[in-house]
């Protein structure tokens, strides 16, 4: 879901990659149905491993496992405690959905104000 908003909302100033600490092997169906409510298709999209991530190439993770990461990040984290909706009524798909849109905006809208503003000309 983070990947999904964070292409679609903040192309501008990141390039969104997703990966888990243990990765299911497909994207739940009820998470790509809630996405497509706000139109964002995560048909593209699919689990990764964490391990096969060159890190070097990030200058920030956000964390949503809420599990301490098992090694050093070569860049700052930020860790969002959002619950894992697996296995859960699409209600509570839908609000953790709704809290991660909410998290990416924020983050989008932070790294916009930091972004380098260019001179007039």
């Amino acid at each position: 879901m983070a990947e999904g908003f964070a292409r679609a909302y903040g192309s501008d100033v990141l390039e969104a990659s997703s990966a888990g600490l243990a990765p299911a092997g497909v994207v739940q169906p009820m998470t790509k149905k809630v996405m497509r409510a706000r139109n964002i298709s995560l048909d593209e999209q699919f689990p990764m491993d964490l391990q096969i991530m060159d890190l070097k190439r990030f200058d920030l993770i956000v964390n949503l496992s809420g599990c301490e990461l098992p090694f050093t990040p070569p860049c700052p984290v930020v860790e969002w405690a959002v619950r894992d909706p697996i296995g859960a009524k699409e209600s509570v798909y839908e609000q953790v959905r709704d809290e991660i849109e909410s998290r990416v905006i924020r983050l989008v809208l932070d790294l916009r104000r930091l972004a380098p503003q260019p001179k007039p000309s």
